[in-house]
């Protein structure tokens, strides 16, 4: 499998676990949790492509390209409100939160083809490619979030929930209530 195609599947696979990230009923926890699958995702992609890579580059990377996070914020806020608060904002914050993962891996995709760690990237450049690549990005959160669940490799699944716990993303009960679903498909 060539690194185009390799890249694009760890694309893939973290926009579906934002989708979820997304999900989170907790205000603020959401967007950490969305935070942790994408500084994965550019651990990921930067060793697919052999360059350097730290978690603090990572984190200014990201920072950097979700500075407006305004809207995120506000999606990831009205989820206080009771009942249709936190449906409303879930289904909000994990679409965004599944396309700005997409545009952050087309992005650092792009320039981790130079060769270069994201201590090299131009950020005005980034901004810009982030920009366009987060409506293209939308469309494929929303089209992954309509898949179905059972179509994927609960083996794959139960290795990335795990990652997830090991990381601190989600509880050990999060965790066993997780592994219990997937383990029931098999």
């Amino acid at each position: 499998m060539d690194k185009q195609v390799q890249a694009n599947k760890i694309v893939n696979d973290h926009v579906v676990w934002s989708l979820g990230a997304g999900l989170m009923p907790i205000p603020l926890f959401d967007i950490a949790a969305v935070t942790a699958v994408q500084m994965d995702m550019l651990k990921q992609l930067s060793d697919l492509f052999e360059v350097d890579y730290s978690k603090s580059n990572g984190k200014a990377f990201v920072s950097a390209l979700t500075g407006s996070t305004f809207a995120r914020l506000g999606a990831s806020a009205i989820k206080l409100v009771p009942g249709v608060g936190t449906v409303v904002g879930g289904l909000s914050m994990s679409v965004l939160s599944g396309a700005s993962t997409y545009a952050i891996g087309q992005v650092a995709i792009n320039h981790f083809g130079s060769k270069t760690g994201l201590c090299g990237i131009d950020m005005e450049w980034a901004k810009q490619a982030y920009e366009e690549a987060i409506e293209h990005g939308k469309r494929v959160a929303s089209d992954l979030k309509g898949h179905d669940a059972e179509a994927r490799d609960p083996y794959e699944e139960l290795e990335k929930l795990g990652r997830l716990k090991e990381s601190g993303v989600i509880t050990d009960e999060e965790f066993e209530t997780q592994k219990r679903k997937l383990l029931e498909r098999l």
